[in-house]
């Protein structure tokens, strides 16, 4: 899987010409995190020499940046590279980007940082320009992830009837939900999949049209759910509220 791009790494490591960063993009769920680990693994980066960030809920944190520093300021245990992966990196708040910055400009040694995003226009244009980018693509064969597609279901089995009730009805909704426990992106997520469908039904593309909604009806939909996307990752915004401003345009 991702046979093009092993190639080119693993050519790049054995003539010594691997970059201090890279920058992984494609869609989400096509496995660039596992690329990123077997190729930290391939090139003899093991624990404890491979840190691997993740969010903690809606966004990484400059602390979580600053565990990084911490990690590359100590030499390698097994003598070859530090190895740092940032999953969902467009996660980072504006502190957290512009403190990696500072890590991709002043690299230490055997260095090897990759940062793993489906939008990279939410990244620092600073930052993109000091990694080497890597393009992704859905791979023909990649097993559905059934979990996932569970869970997407259940989501919208739970908001349609919500959709289409009164305020009362949506404002308890929103209530119900335990937003420690549920990742917000998530539900967004699946809200904007739905509307992307139904604007290609009303389009003749594919699908049912639904007459409760207008092309330009749907396209606006679409946009509030990219920009509550957008201030819900950068921004200390209320997905409670967030939530509600939605549903009330919907």
């Amino acid at each position: 899987m991702h046979k093009k791009q092993w190639d080119f790494l693993k050519s790049a490591f054995e003539s010594n010409q691997l970059s201090h960063s890279y920058l992984f993009t494609g869609q989400k769920e096509i496995g660039k995190k596992e690329f990123a680990v077997s190729f930290a693994e391939f090139i003899g980066s093991k624990f404890p020499d491979l840190m691997v960030v993740e969010s903690e809920g809606a966004e990484i944190s400059i602390k979580k940046i600053r565990e990084v520093q911490k990690f590359l300021a100590y030499k390698s245990y097994h003598g070859g590279y530090k190895f740092v992966v940032v999953a969902q990196a467009e996660k980072m708040n504006q502190e957290a980007q512009s403190c990696f910055l500072k890590t991709l400009e002043e690299p230490k040694g055997k260095t090897l940082l990759v940062l793993i995003t489906s939008k990279p226009d939410m990244l620092l244009p600073t930052i993109i320009s000091r990694c080497q980018v890597l393009k992704f693509q859905k791979p023909k064969n990649l097993p559905e992830n059934k979990e996932k597609v569970k869970k997407e279901k259940e989501i919208l089995e739970s908001l349609l009837p919500v959709m289409n009730s009164g305020f009362a009805e949506k404002f308890k909704y929103v209530k119900s939900i335990d937003f420690e426990e549920q990742d917000f992106s998530e539900i967004l997520q699946v809200m904007q999949k739905y509307f992307r469908g139904l604007l290609l039904a009303q389009a003749g593309v594919a699908g049912t049209p639904n007459k409760k909604y207008s092309i330009l009806k749907i396209k606006s939909i679409i946009n509030l759910i990219e920009d509550i996307n957008n201030k819900i990752t950068f921004t200390n915004a209320s997905p409670k509220l967030a939530m509600e401003i939605l549903l009330m345009e919907i």
